[in-house]
């Protein structure tokens, strides 16, 4: 009544593994590596923080830094409402750069 279906595998053979092998390459190439160069992009980016430098907070608030207190980690955003105390870390970009290039024509 119950059919029994035994897969074979055959533990010698290199061939055998190398699409497992090759997933895992792929995984780590368009997946993870560029995760972490994204990372140690943001988190140099983070340490180099500066009075005046216009930036984006991860929440999406765009602002420009008035204060950078190294004693806790935190900085405080000039935004068109006012003044925001955050964490060092939630800076996501800067936006400097984006509002000083040249329009084009």
């Amino acid at each position: 009544m119950f059919t029994t279906i035994f897969l074979q595998f055959d533990s010698g053979s290199l061939a055998s593994m190398l699409p497992f092998a090759a997933m895992i390459l792929v995984l780590y190439f368009f997946m993870i590596r560029p995760q972490m160069k994204r990372q140690k992009k943001e988190k140099a980016f983070q340490s180099e923080i500066k009075t005046g430098t216009k930036v984006v907070t991860s929440s999406g608030i765009h602002g420009k830094i008035t204060e950078v207190n190294a004693s806790d980690n935190t900085i405080t955003i000039e935004t068109g409402a006012g003044k925001i105390k955050f964490d060092s870390s939630v800076i996501s970009m800067e936006l400097s750069q984006r509002y000083a290039a040249p329009v084009k024509k």
